[in-house]
């Protein structure tokens, strides 16, 4: 038996009406000189970055983290990058959470940063390497006592009985880090995406977005346009 394909509705007081009513790439947005772009990406993004603080952005490190499963099935979330250099873009999370679990199985993600009010976006997509023991305690130890009670748990992304365990669980975890400040989650992992690709995305209202896109050959990069 065939499947139908899925139809939009076409009430009026729907959310499709609510949805093309609202604006995009509104309000006056900088501008973006591709040819003006320095040779590596880094920092092109730190530029983007800077700008993004400056102009008041919430969370201008938040950026969504996409993986696949075992059988290629994506999904994404948002977390917070904790650097940027030469060897890549970096964030943290336990191996033993659903991530982690992704990432081990297929250790390639994509990273994409969204600054609405200045209509830019940056994707970044490589292989991700685990960083060492030491290296990731030392960002793990450097998390608010809440954000290590929670990593402590090691229990990210199962079922959860009701909210009642969550805060026993919790209150355990952060009386033994009272007790032991230097305790580190045996699972906290610090991650680094080594891009090989990494796309600058300037919009334009009349969507003639500048699209800059640099891709990485061993250690040189080259940069070319791309359509919108």
């Amino acid at each position: 038996m065939s499947q139908e394909s899925p139809t939009i509705s076409q009430d009026a007081g729907g959310l499709r009406a609510l949805l093309r009513g609202l604006p995009s790439l509104a309000g006056d947005l900088p501008g973006f000189d591709p040819g003006r772009a320095p040779a590596e990406p880094v920092a092109l993004f730190g530029r983007w970055l800077t700008e993004a603080i400056e102009a008041g952005v919430a969370e201008p490190h938040a950026m969504t983290l996409s993986t696949v499963d075992p059988r290629g099935l994506p999904s994404a979330r948002v977390l917070i990058l904790k650097d940027v250099d030469a060897t890549g873009w970096w964030f943290a999370s336990t191996s033993a959470g659903r991530k982690g679990k992704e990432l081990a199985n297929t250790p390639w993600a994509a990273l994409t940063g969204y600054w609405a009010a200045l209509g830019r976006q940056v994707r970044v997509r490589g292989p991700v390497h685990p960083a060492g023991a030491e290296v990731s305690a030392r960002d793990y130890l450097g998390r608010s006592a809440g954000a290590r009670a929670v990593a402590l748990l090691a229990r990210q992304s199962e079922p959860l009985a009701d909210l009642a365990e969550l805060a026993a669980e919790l209150e355990w975890a952060e009386d033994r880090i009272t007790r032991e400040p230097e305790l580190v989650a045996p699972d906290w992992t610090l991650y680094v995406v080594a891009a090989e690709e990494v796309e600058f995305w300037q919009g334009d209202p009349r969507r003639r977005h500048t699209r800059l896109r640099y891709t990485r050959t061993g250690s040189t990069w080259t940069k070319e346009l791309l359509w919108p």
